[in-house]
């Protein structure tokens, strides 16, 4: 081979010579990098504080005290319209300074990284690190949710005194958690931010809108409150106003989401503003009322009426049309229709309503207590009409002994022993009704006697009632409708029954008290204790004889047992309201000639 060129061959060893002192000079700065491995470059920047050419101890502490208080410091949250502040605590963010200078740090063992390092001249920004409690930010978010919750609220329509008011539409909002948690940890990674961090929300839209709330005010609530309603009723005017239609006056969504108005016409037609003036202008029906001449026979008292009541349903559909009208258009009649009377003279005479069949009194000690309770039964019961095979019932055609029903408290037998209680007092026109029964000779269905023996009553002729326990009932067996007349004074009860008699008399008989038993002494404490005189108890056995033609055609018998009426004393004794009442010469019930041959 011939011989290199001169100088290329010494360019060889020039070059690997260099080549060596090459890869000694980079691994020495490879070296002296290791070296300051704990020092941060120069200019390096965590959020503006510069912490280059620090260690990583220096950095942490640098940025604790530059940091540290805006990280801090109280997080705004918007929430809607709504703006306020949440301690970063709470929602388990934290800055980690430690965390932040390692990462400024840069600590990569590579050559390049390392030596890089040495020569850097750039400023370099590092973004800090956050810690974020996942658990501690969900609990405090759903807390700040569930403040800031806001229900959806439909637009509405209120009346109120006579005037309509807009009930105001509400968007309801609620935080969505899981958005919210993303946001605010952005959002704080950012800090200080620029303004308050917007919470993600879940809109639900109402389904009532402005829109709609004000149509409805503006094409009826305003109007139908403009001014009275004036109806005609049987050639009489009744003015509705303002404030007595708002009371019974709502408005409600319809299927397309439209407010439609709605009336409570029970209510408008019960409100006494209403209900008076049509009661005096409109007419109900009513039945015939009957007497008995001198010669027992039944006439007309007054005469039956037709009635034209006014209906909700009359009501409603005459007011809804004049609400949205103005001035003389805001007038309308009622419409009503005919109802006619159960009872007329004319059906009387067909059902056979004749001549008295029976009637039975009963006299008892004035006492306030009852003459409103009799006197209310009394109220309840005449007049009543009791067709052939129909039964009748005390309790039904009474009701409940209620303060509600008209009745006030009074003196029953409970336990063997007076006491107080609502209703007091309607045995008497329950064993008037049971005799004026006995002596119709119709079919008793069920009674009870009192449990022991008060004197002014017929012994064994008598009952008691007693609300879901015991009633007084009885079947119209005559073959012919039965018209009772009931009147009572302040010491007197009386029942008749109107009709034909299906036998020429009936007659009661009594035997003599058996299997007499002396009564006992007690002593009460109970705030309703009654004072009790005593008196024995006994049997007795009544007969019931139904004649026709002079003769008997029938024999029924009732058995009555007494249990003995013992002496009650009470703590604090009292005076015995009862003891005149109970005396064997109080005042005994009575029946009418031919009624009653005991007396």
């Amino acid at each position: 081979m011939g011989r290199a060129p001169s100088g290329i061959g010494n360019w060889r060893i020039v070059l690997s010579v260099a080549g060596g002192a090459a890869v000694l000079g980079l691994g020495g700065l490879y070296a002296t990098g290791l070296a300051a491995g704990d020092d941060i470059a120069e200019g390096t920047r965590v959020r503006g504080v510069d912490i280059g050419g620090m260690s990583r101890a220096q950095a942490q502490r640098v940025l604790d005290q530059k940091l540290g208080p805006a990280f801090a410091a109280p997080v705004a949250l918007k929430i809607g319209d709504r703006i306020g502040k949440a301690d970063p605590g709470a929602l388990g963010l934290s800055l980690d300074a430690a965390a932040s200078a390692d990462r400024a740090a840069s600590a990569g063992s590579d050559p390049v990284t390392v030596i890089g390092r040495l020569f850097a001249s750039d400023d370099r920004d590092v973004e800090p690190v956050i810690r974020m409690d996942e658990q501690k930010s969900r609990a405090e978010v759903d807390r700040i949710g569930a403040a800031a919750k806001q229900q959806v609220r439909d637009g509405a329509i209120s009346f109120d005194k006579g005037k309509a008011k807009a009930v105001a539409p509400v968007t309801g909002i609620t935080v969505t958690t899981d958005q919210a948690l993303d946001t605010i940890r952005d959002a704080y990674l950012r800090t200080p931010a620029a303004g308050p961090v917007v919470l993600p929300l879940k809109q639900t839209q109402p389904r009532i809108g402005p829109q709609e709330t004000e149509r409805a005010m503006r094409e009826f609530a305003r109007p139908a409150m403009s001014g009275p309603v004036t109806l005609t009723l049987a050639e009489k005017r009744i003015s509705i106003g303002p404030s007595a239609l708002g009371s019974h006056l709502t408005m409600k969504p319809d299927a397309q989401k439209r407010l439609v108005p709605a009336l409570d016409s029970k209510g408008l037609l019960a409100d006494s503003a209403v209900s008076r003036p049509v009661r005096e202008a409109a007419q109900s029906p009513r039945d015939a009322v009957f007497r008995l001449d001198g010669n027992d026979r039944v006439v007309v008292a007054q005469e039956a009426r037709v009635g034209r009541p006014v209906t909700e349903k009359a009501l409603g559909e005459a007011v809804v049309p004049l609400l949205t009208r103005s001035g003389a258009a805001r007038t309308g009649e009622i419409a009503t229709t005919e109802v006619q009377p159960q009872l007329t003279s004319a059906s009387a005479q067909r059902l056979g309503i004749l001549e008295k069949v029976s009637s039975f009194t009963v006299n008892f000690p004035a006492a306030p207590y009852r003459s409103t309770n009799i006197g209310r039964a009394v109220e309840l019961i005449n007049g009543s009409v009791v067709l052939p095979g129909q039964e009748w019932s005390f309790n039904r055609t009474v009701g409940k002994r209620t303060k509600e029903n008209g009745f006030v408290d009074g003196l029953m037998i409970n336990n063997g022993q007076y006491e107080k209680s609502p209703g007091g007092g309607v045995s008497a026109v329950a064993t008037t009704m049971f005799n004026a029964m006995f002596f119709a000779g119709v079919k008793p269905v069920e009674h009870g006697a009192h449990s022991f023996y008060i004197e002014r009553y017929p012994e064994g002729r008598e009952a008691t009632v007693a609300w879901g326990t015991l009633d007084l009932r009885w079947t119209n067996d005559s073959g012919h409708a039965l018209y009772i007349q009931a009147e009572s004074t302040s010491t007197s009860v009386t029942i008749t029954f109107l009709g034909t008699k299906k036998y020429d008399e009936i007659r009661a008989t009594k035997g003599p008290r058996t299997n007499i038993k002396q009564p006992g002494t007690r002593t009460g404490s109970d705030p309703k204790c009654e004072v009790q005189t005593p008196l024995e108890g006994f049997d007795i056995s009544v007969g019931r004889d139904f004649v026709q033609d002079g003769r008997n055609v029938k024999h029924e018998d009732f058995k009555t047992h007494y249990t003995p009426r013992d002496k009650v004393t009470c703590t604090p004794e009292e005076p015995a309201p009862t003891a005149a009442a109970d005396r064997p010469d109080a005042p005994r019930a009575t029946a009418t000639p031919g009624s009653d041959p005991l007396g």
